[in-house]
């Protein structure tokens, strides 16, 4: 399945090649601490705990009370998972994938 991001140019690629070549979660805490800000992590984090609790139809309120997200942030992230590019699904489908293989 191809995809043409309307985002698409040659520093995203380069960010999103540096990322690929992050072999494990310890690389990942290192890059990313030095990439982002403290509040910008936490901002990403927040948003897939948002997507995946979506995911599991939580309401918004469960989903503001565990997670500290607004409402406001609750609303566009479900947009994205109903009208977006579908990469919060692709990466929750596979995260659930990677949970049932731990569980074997």
């Amino acid at each position: 399945m191809s995809y043409q991001s309307k985002l698409k140019d040659p520093f995203i690629d380069a960010l999103f090649e540096a990322i690929l070549a992050l072999e494990d979660i310890q690389e990942c805490y290192r890059f990313f601490e030095d990439i982002c800000t403290v509040a910008e992590l936490k901002s990403l984090a927040q948003r897939l705990a948002v997507a995946k609790m979506l995911d599991q139809d939580c309401t918004y309120t469960a989903i503001a009370e565990s997670t500290g997200a607004s409402t406001a942030t609750i609303s566009r992230v479900k947009r994205s998972l109903n009208y977006g590019a579908d990469g919060y699904k692709l990466v929750i489908a596979r995260l659930k994938e990677i949970d049932r293989s731990r569980k074997q």
